[in-house]
């Protein structure tokens, strides 16, 4: 079992920026591929960005490609979501994720993920 905790989250102005923190309770990031997904209201949990367990492998949604920069801190037990430019489209609720097994891929799709976050709000005002 591993327990995520995502923070970092709050409100913010558009344009402004927000850093997203994932971490592991008794267990270190650095061996699990790690995603960040978002949940806007009435809308379905969609993809943000990815990162192997490696590092060399990342992946970004087209919508926020350029604005968003996912990482992984030098400890290696927490990963990072550095958000810039923000939009009033980015408003959602931000969920990390951890696939079941150690290792993994920079992986978009929802279904290689087992472990999640309970989410942090971000709320970007116009």
């Amino acid at each position: 079992q591993v327990q995520l905790v995502e923070s970092g989250g709050g409100l913010v102005q558009a344009g402004g920026s927000l850093r997203l923190a994932c971490a592991a309770s008794g267990r270190t990031l650095g061996s699990y591929a790690v995603g960040w997904f978002r949940q806007a209201p009435g809308k379905e949990r969609e993809f943000v960005a990815a990162i192997s367990w490696t590092g060399g492998s990342i992946n970004y949604a087209d919508s926020v490609k350029g604005r968003f920069i996912i990482s992984r801190v030098n400890a290696r037990n927490t990963v990072n979501l550095q958000m810039n430019s923000l939009k009033p489209e980015d408003t959602a609720v931000y969920y990390c994720a951890v696939p079941g097994g150690l290792g993994g891929s920079a992986w978009s799709s929802e279904a290689m993920y087992t472990y999640w976050g309970q989410g942090t709000q971000v709320t970007v005002s116009s």
